[in-house]
C-alpha cells in the first residue's frame, strides 16, 4: 500500500493539471466540482456565485479542482457517505463518524482556499491581507493538507480530533430547501446551514474551540434554534476562532514493515503563550453586527449594556432562552 504523503505547499503547486490530493498528472477533463452535484442540484447552485476575497465571483457550478481517477473515487466515497446523512436530516449528522464529516467539509473548503490563492496571482481588488503570502498562514494550510491526505491514505488521529464541529438543529422558517455558506480563510472557519441543520466548523484547531466554549453549548446543545439565534451561536465560535492563538503541527509515527496505516500525532507551535486571546466585547459586537444584517442589528444596539451584550441565545442569567417571539432594541 502506497502510504506517501503529498504536499502542493512546498513548492505551491497548484496546476490544473496536477491531482488537487495526490498531484498525479491529470488532463484538461479530469476535474471534479468543489461543492458535490448532489449538493448543488439539490439546492439548485450551480448558476449562482461565490464571492472571493478580491471580490470576483465564480460560480458554484463552475468552481472546479484537477483530480485523478483513484481520488476522484475515494471523494465520490466522502460524498455518498454525507448524502446519506442528508437523507436523515439531523439524526443522520449526528450518526455520521465525525472523521468522515471533517473530510468532507475540508475537501469544499481546501477547494475555495485553493480558489482564493490563484485569484491572488490576478486579484480584481487586492485584499487587505494576501493569504498566500503570509507565513503563518502557508504554515496552517500545510498541517490542514496533512490532515486532509486522510481522504486518500489510512490515517488514525491519535488521541487528538483535528476539528471543532458543531452541528445545531434549527427552526425553519420556510419548508423550501434553504442552503446557506459562510468561510472566513484566514481562520479555518467554514459553515453550511443545509435546511433545518448548520453546521460549523473550525477545521484546524484541535478542538480547542469546542472546549472554550463548552459552557455555552452544554446549555444550547439539543435545542432547535431560531435563524437568529444560530447567526448568535456562530458569530460566537467565529470570533472565539479568531482570538485562537496556535497552530497545531502534526507528525506521522515512524512506521514499521507492514504498516497498512499512517499513525499522526500533534503538537501546537507554542504551548507558552495563551491559547485564546482576552475576549472582548466590543469586538464581538463588531462580527455579531455582520452575522445579524439581516435583522438589521446593529453594534450600538447589540452594546446597549457593554459588560452583558444583546443576545436572543441566552437570558440574563445565563441560560437557554427559549423565543417564541422577540424584540429588538431601538
Amino acid at each position: 500500500m502506497d502510504l506517501r504523503l503529498y504536499d502542493p505547499f512546498i513548492n505551491m503547486t497548484f496546476s490544473e493539471h496536477a491531482c488537487f490530493l495526490c498531484g498525479t498528472i491529470v488532463n484538461d477533463a479530469e476535474k471534479i466540482t468543489v461543492f458535490p452535484g448532489w449538493l448543488q442540484k439539490r439546492y439548485d447552485l450551480a448558476g449562482k456565485n461565490l464571492m472571493l476575497l478580491d471580490q470576483s465571483t465564480v460560480s458554484f457550478g463552475e468552481m472546479k479542482i484537477p483530480c485523478c481517477p483513484n481520488c476522484e473515487k475515494t471523494v465520490a466515497n466522502s460524498d455518498e457517505k454525507v448524502q446519506a446523512a442528508t437523507e436523515k436530516g439531523l439524526a443522520g449528522f449526528q450518526e455520521l463518524e465525525e472523521k468522515a464529516l471533517f473530510l468532507w467539509l475540508a475537501k469544499i473548503f481546501y477547494g475555495i482556499l485553493v480558489a482564493e490563492l490563484k485569484s491572488e496571482r490576478a486579484p480584481l481588488i487586492k485584499p487587505e491581507h494576501s493569504v498566500g503570502e503570509n507565513p503563518k498562514m502557508l504554515q496552517k494550510f500545510q498541517s490542514f493538507f496533512m490532515l486532509m491526505q486522510a481522504l486518500r491514505v489510512p490515517v488514525e488521529f491519535d488521541d487528538f480530533t483535528p476539528a471543532s464541529i458543531f452541528i445545531v438543529p434549527l427552526k425553519q422558517e420556510s419548508n423550501e430547501p434553504e442552503f446557506n455558506y459562510r468561510d472566513d480563510i484566514t481562520t479555518m472557519m467554514f459553515s453550511l446551514q443545509l435546511d433545518n441543520v448548520l453546521i460549523v466548523a473550525n477545521l484546524l484547531d484541535n478542538g480547542f474551540l469546542r472546549k472554550a466554549l463548552t459552557p455555552v453549548w452544554r446549555k444550547i446543545e439539543g435545542q432547535e434554534l431560531y435563524p437568529i439565534q444560530a447567526a448568535e451561536f456562530a458569530a460566537r465560535v467565529y470570533y472565539a476562532a479568531y482570538l485562537f492563538n496556535l497552530v497545531p503541527d502534526y507528525f506521522v509515527r515512524a512506521q514499521k514493515p507492514g504498516d497498512t496505516q499512517l499513525i499522526y500525532d500533534t503538537l501546537v507551535d507554542d504551548i507558552t503563550g495563551s491559547i485564546f486571546n482576552p475576549w472582548e466585547n466590543d469586538v464581538y459586537a463588531t462580527a455579531l453586527e455582520k452575522f445579524w444584517m439581516p435583522w438589521h442589528i446593529t453594534r450600538e444596539q447589540i452594546l446597549q449594556n457593554p459588560d452583558f451584550p444583546l443576545s436572543f441565545l441566552l437570558d440574563e442569567n445565563g441560560w437557554f432562552r427559549k423565543l417564541e417571539s422577540w424584540e429588538i432594541p431601538a
